[in-house]
């Protein structure tokens, strides 16, 4: 069934929520492990085949499998317990999915059709996603009927139609029913979920023949990004049967790999998979702003194995994506008076800022938000010193609406107005050096410039402002250092020729980086008005602040920093910096999205990869990814946006492989022997020896080459003798956690069980032995070939 209609008769006026679920009719790689070297005739029943099969790996599009990619992936023990959840009654959806292990990925654009023996097209499968379709609400008709005409996948599975309903009244319902998506004769080639460069494998295609007479046909089996032998044949299929050929594959290099299977004019099915590199990763990264086009020096290593080099452009939102992220992270992060304060008043001016940056607030999560940290500023507001009252107030402000709230900020203003000392500076005390009294001094008049709403309001910042004025302007030429002046500045504290002189200050202190951006450096001493010393991300944001309106400032390059040091889960770093770096953020990206941005990336001005964005793509991280043979050397890299657009940035990796090496530093010794003799479908033991200075943790971790399995029993049991503290494996590496060695103990023995299921010559990636949290400990050992017969 394909391009077909699901029809369904229920109650009147009802509302309808369908899921369909594939239950596999051809779990093909599932024929067992001698189906796959190549005995057809020992394939077992359904069932057996689908315990048989490989479980499903993700695939690696960048660069190969690493163990500098990040966490490991957690163990399973068994199948998950998640299920479908009843929807709410106002929101019934509809859809559809297969329930499917399958242990390839598959190509989801179809390609055209390859004529047959008579002229005709032969219809090409290519489409196989795992859920197409999700309806959130059907409303049927007035006789209780609601039509939904899908497209079916290219999958041959027997689909489950989920239907549930519930009327106005609230009287629910369900029903299931069930439709088969198959062909009578078609074709299924069986593909790992990736292969190593210099693998050769023989991939068995079976042919299925569900009709009663037996069908005689061509197959032909081409490939695109490896080499295929034998690749034409005439294959005999008995009828109610299957057959089982195998096609020879070598992957020569890095990249991906196209399979197309055609059965004579019954069936064409195309699929792909990766072959990663066999090499050491190497990454060069660097970002910044689609504000003007940014031009990079990237140097890629000169011995790249071939087809490694790839490069990654990812495009994310500036100002947007950092307000996003910051409503989303703010309150999990460990709070004091500055943290709750920056939360307050983010929640305050969070639907200003989303309304502008063209984002619809959610005010329920905003409330709640604001009432939580709301909370925590009243407590903290009971007795503030003059230090406190600067960081709260204005957080109180943002909240006009809040009765309770803006009295505070009001009561907060004029405390700090009145702690105004004669000669115009404001807080200090015994041991404070000017450079202190002066950004102090800064905080203040900011916080009183907070509440203007009222002519006294008005009156008191006027007043505050021209006496502090006067202390800047008298202690100008104390102030050497870049920090100190640019707070001045972001504050609004100074204007005319002391502006001028101090935003001087500022261009000289900022100091260029080998990546192309620029950041303000920090003199040793130089300390915030609550003490503590800046860091240099939120030295930048103050820079950012203080340059604003400066055709000589580099606010692209500083902006490309602040970015950078942008973390999800910290921000830039305690409440203060954080309050900075997002007005700075915000200053940089303030204009909105444009409807639509055409990025390209070039290499000494030649394209490499380029593409279009909408306005709503553009509040996701979006990548482009290229090959990019030749990078060897040092290359100039541009990254330009048409139209710049300030409000976007980018990341740029230069990814490669290079050849392995023996590598032992701190005391650690490994050893890895492989399968003497390894067969499709038999278990082959692995044997790993280890040795370490006493009292270290370790951590083992093995490249499997593709198709091999590891048996789950045998490392169990180095779990259960105690030799293995715990295992991980995921997209096919192995990962054995060891418990430290008490001292004079022999070096660790662990072996366990792997199962291969594909012949050929395959390449193991590296073994590695490392020390967790300590880089510099570490037993590396260069990748291996295996032979599997």
């Amino acid at each position: 069934m394909k391009g077909g209609v699901l029809g369904f008769v229920l109650g009147v006026g009802a509302m309808v929520a369908l899921a369909a679920v594939g239950d596999s009719v051809r779990r093909l790689f599932g024929s067992s492990a001698a189906a796959l070297s190549g005995s057809a005739e020992e394939a077992p029943s359904m069932e057996v085949a689908v315990a048989q099969g490989l479980n499903k790996k993700s695939m690696k599009s960048f660069g190969s499998a690493s163990f500098d990619e990040g966490g490991l992936g957690a163990r399973g023990t068994g199948p998950g317990g998640g299920g479908m959840a009843m929807p709410p009654p106002a929101a019934a959806p509809v859809m559809a999915e297969r329930d499917s292990d399958d242990a390839f990925a598959e190509q989801e654009q179809a390609e055209p059709s390859e004529p047959g023996a008579d002229g005709a097209p032969v219809p090409t499968r290519a489409w196989f996603p795992e859920t197409f379709l999700f309806e959130p609400l059907v409303v049927t008709d007035g006789s209780g009927q609601a039509t939904v005409p899908v497209r079916v996948p290219d999958r041959l599975t027997q689909w489950r139609v989920l239907a549930l309903a519930h009327s106005r009244s609230g009287a629910q319902a369900g029903a299931v029913t069930s439709f088969a998506g198959t062909l009578p004769t078609y074709v299924d080639p069986v593909l790992p979920p990736f292969l190593r460069s210099g693998d050769t494998v023989r991939l068995p295609v079976q042919v299925v023949n569900t009709t009663d007479k037996e069908v005689v046909a061509a197959l032909k089996v081409d490939v695109r990004g490896a080499q295929v032998e034998a690749g034409s044949r005439t294959v005999k299929v008995p009828a109610r049967g299957s057959a089982v050929e195998l096609v020879t594959v070598r992957a020569q290099g890095a990249g991906p790999v196209t399979v197309r299977a055609t059965l004579g004019e019954a069936d064409a099915v195309v699929r792909d998979f990766d072959v990663w590199a066999t090499g050491q990763p190497v990454v060069q990264t660097r970002g910044g702003s689609l504000a003007a086009p940014r031009t990079l020096s990237l140097t890629g290593p000169a011995d790249a194995q071939a087809g490694s080099e790839r490069v990654r452009l990812q495009v994310y939102p500036g100002a947007l994506g950092v307000v996003r992220s910051e409503l989303a992270a703010v309150e999990r992060r460990p709070g004091d008076v500055a943290a709750d304060a920056y939360t307050l008043l983010l929640a305050g001016q969070a639907p200003t800022l989303l309304q502008a940056l063209g984002e619809t607030p959610d005010a329920a999560a905003l409330k709640t938000l604001a009432q939580v940290a709301g909370q925590r500023v009243l407590r903290a507001a009971r007795a503030p010193s003059v230090d406190v009252a600067t960081r709260l107030a204005e957080g109180a402000l943002a909240h006009p609406d809040n009765p309770v709230l803006a009295r505070l900020g009001e009561r907060l203003v004029d405390q700090v107005a009145k702690a105004q000392r004669p000669d115009g500076t404001c807080q200090g005390g015994e041991g404070w050096q000017l450079q202190r009294l002066l950004v102090a001094t800064a905080d203040c008049a900011r916080t009183v410039r907070a509440s203007v709403g009222t002519d006294a309001g008005k009156q008191r910042a006027a007043a505050f402002t021209a006496r502090s004025a006067g202390v800047f302007e008298r202690y100008l030429p104390q102030v050497k250092d870049g920090y100190t002046a640019a707070v001045l500045l972001a504050e609004g504290a100074v204007t005319g020729s002391v502006a001028d002189a101090l935003r001087t200050r500022v261009r000289e202190a900022v100091k260029p980086g080998a990546d192309g951006t620029a950041s303000l450096s920090v003199e040793p001493g130089t300390v915030r008005a609550d003490g503590q010393e800046p860091s240099v991300a939120e030295a930048t944001a103050m820079a950012v602040l203080a340059l604003q309106g400066d055709a000589k400032a580099p606010l692209a390059d500083l902006g490309a920093f602040l970015l950078a040091r942008y973390s999800p889960g910290q921000g830039w770093g305690d409440g203060q910096a954080n309050r900075v770096g997002l007005r700075a953020a915000l200053a940089l990206f303030k204009d909105p999205l444009p409807s639509q941005v055409r990025v390209t990336l070039e290499r000494d001005g030649k394209t490499v990869t380029e593409g279009t964005y909408d306005a709503k793509a553009l509040r996701e991280v979006l990548s482009l990814e290229a090959a990019a043979p030749g990078s060897a050397g040092t290359h100039a890299w541009t990254v330009r946006a048409e139209p710049a657009v300030p409000g976007l940035g980018f990341s740029l990796a230069l990814a490669a492989a290079v050849p392995w090496k023996n590598e032992a530093k701190g005391g650690l010794e490994l050893t890895v022997d492989a399968p003497k003799e390894a067969r499709v479908g038999q278990l082959a033991d692995v044997r790993v020896v280890v040795g370490a200075p006493a009292s270290l943790p370790l951590l083992f971790q093995q490249e499997l080459p593709a198709g091999v399995q590891v048996d789950a029993a045998s490392l169990d049991a180095l779990v259960a003798s105690s030799r293995v503290a715990s295992w991980e494996v995921q997209d096919g590496l192995l990962s054995l956690r060891i418990a430290p060695r008490t001292e004079g103990a022999a070096p660790v023995q662990v072996s366990f069980r792997v199962l291969p299921t594909l012949a050929g010559t395959l390449q193991a990636g590296a073994s590695r032995l490392d020390v967790p949290g300590q880089p510099g400990i570490t037993s590396l050992l260069p990748p291996t070939t295996w032979a599997v017969r």
